[in-house]
């Protein structure tokens, strides 16, 4: 496995997850267990957002139900590669219902962030787009430049899907900037945020 390529990659995770939501409040996003979540909360917390605290492996799960659910939105899964890894039979299920208002975009580092830095699967041969395309999800691609990313905007944020996107970045320590822990909070504000203020007192 080789660590120095990942030190290498010119695209840096929170420049990535700027580009991609910006200010946006018309996302729905689901963020990853670890640094994800850390990533869009240093772009700027907002109620559109639904952090993972924990269930590590479900949030292109979570992302699914909530495309399911919500139809008329688009859902953004924001994760890491060492949580895809772990729920990899989501993508599966992904394909078969095929909602077409979501995308799953991998942060991936090659590296495990949360539990000290060690190497992933994706550091060996494993490609998690490919795995994605062989599941049956229409589109499917790696990114590993800015110009790339920028090509690939569209099918993430407007095309028809589902999508998934692999975006290689640099394997770095980042700041630690958390969203707020109240799990009871969490769920109320994601709730108005998606259905309204009256719609969710019902």
């Amino acid at each position: 496995m080789d660590r120095s390529r990942a030190e290498a990659y010119p695209l840096r995770r929170r420049e990535v997850v700027s580009t991609l939501i910006g200010q946006r409040t018309d996302l729905l996003i689901v963020g990853g267990l670890g640094a994800p979540t850390n990533d869009v909360t240093a772009v700027g917390d907002r109620d559109n957002f639904f952090p993972l605290w924990g269930a590590m492996g479900g949030a292109a799960s979570i992302g699914l139900g909530l495309a399911l659910a919500q139809p008329s939105k688009r859902v953004l899964v924001i994760t890491g590669d060492g949580e895809m890894l772990m729920g990899m039979g989501s993508l599966a299920t992904i394909a078969v219902k095929a909602p077409s208002n979501l995308s799953v975009v991998v942060l991936d580092n090659e590296r495990y962030g949360e539990t000290g830095g060690q190497t992933t699967h994706t550091s060996a041969r494993v490609e998690l787009h490919m795995v994605a395309a062989a599941c049956g999800i229409r589109v499917v691609g790696k990114i590993v430049t800015a110009e790339e990313l920028e090509a690939a905007r569209g099918a993430i944020l407007e095309f028809a899907g589902p999508s998934f996107h692999v975006v290689k970045v640099r394997a770095e320590q980042e700041q630690m900037i958390l969203p707020p822990k109240d799990g009871a909070y969490l769920r109320d504000r994601f709730r108005n945020a998606v259905l309204g203020k009256e719609a969710a007192k019902l």
